[in-house]
């Protein structure tokens, strides 16, 4: 019987855990952290017998496991994977170790932005052509949950973030896709060069039968995947049409192209549900995704325009006195609010801060001077905030709950503005996670409408 130690207790450990106890190992989890839900989770697991603790890792115990699966919010640097008798132990991704016991085939969706989003439409799309597909993995869906499963699904739909792709070994996409790349994360990489080598391991075990889909207008992606990797590429661009000898998808005139045999349209962007040039790209890459998993053409259409997008990315969330309140709390990083800054057509009260990833604010200037009269700075981020971009904007220093932060944004917004939380900062200074941080803002939101009458 394998002995399978799991750290953290997160979705994707409880998830693993559950998992290695059907198969019926010898399962040890644990936790740094303790809280009731961790409990409540490290319970289950004893019910199950599994050994958990929380508010600790255990080395002699984890000594003692034949394999460990590493939670992607645990950094390679932790103290419990760099001591001696754990390092020498092979540890892997809950991703990676979900692969190894699951029956269906994948398409991979990584890249810095977009990627929830356009793993949720490819799902969308699959299901819209009647296929079981699930979209799991970072998008919210553990992937052990899927290999739990008695019927596997035609298709899994997997969002892999760096940290995932990071400890793999077998993981290997039968379709791959790549939405964009741009610095991130580098507070916990050494260089992007670093976190782009991570994202690339989508590719690591390429068969001449892989699809990438990759976009062409991205020459960081064109340069991810290796000349001589083996594959179909099929790309997509927003700026332009393909090259003559380039297969995929384009935009032109508003107006969804594929290059199938000959240039077919699909839909005019008006049709869909979702807005945006960024959501363009994602329905590109999307409709490029499904149509190499046999979806029709038909089918496709009629998905684009029947996704209504997630949650927390540009969510309007309400609206009072003439303001809109927009909650894209999955903005964690500088080029993801310039997306959503982009997007404004209102004169815009930007919420911008949390925990600090290492890149400088100031390549946001450009849409804050188009977009943003004023940018209310919080959280952990807030020095580093009004040290870049003080004297260039109007930025006010919010401290204290985040309910703060809201009343503040709610006394500058005038009636015809847009109040705007994309962080571009992950949340861990105040919230278990971004939709954590996204569902606060929204009841806050209706809370400030309810005073208002």
């Amino acid at each position: 019987m394998p002995a399978i130690g799991i750290l953290g207790l997160g979705r994707s450990g409880r998830a693993a855990a559950r998992l290695a106890l059907a198969r019926g190992d010898d399962v040890y989890a644990s936790d740094v952290s303790d809280d009731p839900d961790l409990r409540a989770a490290a319970e289950d697991i004893r019910r199950a017998d599994g050994d958990a603790e929380v508010g600790r890792h255990s080395i002699d115990r984890l000594a003692q496991c034949d394999l460990i699966v590493v939670s992607p919010g645990i950094a390679p640097t932790a103290p419990v994977l760099t001591d001696p008798r754990v390092s020498a132990i092979p540890c892997i991704s809950e991703l990676e170790y979900a692969y190894r016991h699951l029956d269906a085939p994948v398409i991979g969706v990584t890249g810095t932005n977009g990627k929830s989003t356009t793993t949720a439409l490819a799902a969308h799309l699959l299901q819209a052509a009647d296929f079981d597909a699930p979209a799991a993995g970072n998008i919210g869906l553990a992937l052990s949950e899927i290999a739990l499963r008695a019927d596997p699904p035609d298709w899994v739909v997997v969002e892999a973030s760096s940290f995932q792709l990071a400890g793999i070994d077998r993981f290997a996409a039968r379709i791959g896709v790549v939405t964009n790349l741009s610095p991130d994360h580098l507070d916990r990489y050494a260089s992007v060069e670093a976190y782009y080598a991570d994202k690339a391991k989508l590719f690591r075990n390429a068969l001449p039968s892989n699809v990438w889909v990759l976009n062409g207008d991205d020459g960081a992606v064109r340069a991810l995947l290796p000349g001589d990797a083996p594959g179909e590429r099929r790309f997509f661009r927003t700026a332009g049409p393909l090259d003559a000898a380039e297969r995929g998808a384009w935009l032109q005139e508003d107006r969804l192209i594929v290059r199938e045999a000959t240039d077919e349209p699909l839909l005019d962007v008006h049709e869909m549900r979702i807005m945006g040039r960024h959501n363009h790209a994602n329905a590109l890459a999307a409709a490029l995704a499904a149509l190499a998993a046999g979806a029709d053409a038909d089918a496709i259409r009629s998905g684009l325009r029947s996704f209504a997008g997630l949650a927390h990315r540009l969510e309007v969330v309400g609206e009072a006195d003439g303001v809109i309140w927009i909650n894209d709390s999955k903005a964690t990083n500088p080029a993801s609010t310039r997306v959503a800054l982009q997007s404004m057509t209102r004169p815009t009260v930007l919420l911008l801060g949390g925990r600090h990833k290492g890149e400088p604010y100031t390549a946001l200037l450009p849409e804050l001077r188009e977009h943003v009269h004023s940018v209310v700075a919080y959280g952990e981020a807030a020095d580093s905030i009004m040290a870049d971009l003080g004297g260039h904007i109007e930025v006010e220093r919010v401290s204290g709950g985040f309910e703060r932060v809201v009343e503040r944004a709610a006394a500058l917004a005038r009636p015809g503005d847009a109040v705007l939380l994309s962080p571009a900062c992950s949340s861990f200074d105040m919230f278990r996670d971004y939709e954590e941080r996204g569902r606060r803002f929204r009841a806050l939101v209706r809370q400030q409408a309810g005073e208002r009458g």
